[in-house]
């Protein structure tokens, strides 16, 4: 089931949307958003809007003024192109795992449920979670653990895991937590949802994925186009950051022949928007959601 997306409401009414402009939800999910963005837009107004994850297709609706693209975001300029825009003047992206990918048990997001370990956006496609704990080093499994999950014990964890696959391979959630519990550190809940986190980050190479993504909307957006980014983590939280201080998800200062500094957004947002304690209450998922807005500076 997809539930109301994160911020919704703001999260639209930051694109300061013109009827007839172009706009992208990078993220369609259960389609709120876009339901949002297309009750503001004109019959000459156009949404494209992109999700990989086949679940996804029962969501879209005919609308003539909606294109939608089954296909990762970090594709977004090729698929632009394809139909037609070079650039256009606003860009959305909820970065969140979809109530639906959550609690279905088959997709293998969740530690609450047993199921296969996949992990998969797109579950056609790439290595599941089960295949990266099977075969990765032990030495890829620490850097995994440590950089996207922060795991304080990644190494002892790895370990374990290695020591683990030698006996049963991993194929569901419920063997993998039988081999991480007696490793939890602090609170059960955070310390597995830290492995999870670390482990969907891999499976579907989120970062590079965001990176590409966040490059390409600098260029696709027209002047004083809006790029509006929800994310989850301070992984993604920093990318997003960067882009707007900087124009690129490191954080890089670049500078012309003069010394004059590239800033590319005026950034809208100085301080990230946060849901309420209502909308925590209705969606614990929002507990981490931050949103941040920038708008397209003249070159």
């Amino acid at each position: 089931m997809y539930h109301e997306p994160v911020l919704a409401n703001i999260s639209v009414e930051a694109l300061e949307i013109n009827p007839d402009g172009v706009y992208v939800d990078a993220t369609f999910g259960g389609g709120g958003h876009a339901k949002r963005i297309l009750n503001k837009l004109s019959d000459k107004g156009r949404l494209i809007a992109f999700d990989q994850d086949p679940d996804v297709i029962g969501n879209v609706t005919h609308d003539e003024r909606l294109i939608f693209v089954p296909h990762n975001f970090r594709y977004i300029r090729r698929f632009l192109k394809l139909n037609g825009y070079l650039k256009v003047d606003g860009i959305l992206a909820d970065l969140g795992v979809s109530s639906y990918q959550f609690d279905t048990e088959s997709r293998g997001f969740s530690f609450r449920l047993d199921g296969a370990l996949d992990m998969r956006m797109n579950p056609t496609t790439g290595k599941s979670a089960a295949d990266i704990l099977n075969t990765y080093t032990e030495e890829q499994l620490v850097s995994l653990l440590s950089e996207w999950g922060e795991v304080r014990n990644a190494k002892s964890l790895a370990s374990a895991l290695i020591e683990a696959r030698k006996v049963n391979p991993f194929k569901d959630i419920q063997g993998f937590l039988n081999v991480v519990n007696p490793w939890v550190r602090g609170e059960r809940p955070r310390y597995l949802a830290q492995v999870f986190q670390a482990l969907r980050i891999e499976v579907n190479e989120e970062m590079l994925v965001l990176a590409d993504f966040l490059k390409q909307s600098v260029d696709l957006l027209n002047d004083d186009g809006l790029l509006v980014v929800i994310s989850y983590h301070s992984l993604e939280d920093r990318m997003a950051k960067n882009t707007l201080r900087y124009g690129n998800p490191e954080g890089t200062l670049q500078q012309d022949f003069y010394g004059n500094i590239y800033r590319p957004f005026n950034i809208l947002t100085k301080k990230a928007i946060t849901p309420d304690a209502e909308e925590i209450k209705n969606n614990s998922r929002a507990r981490s959601a931050k949103l941040r807005v920038g708008r397209k500076l003249p070159v």
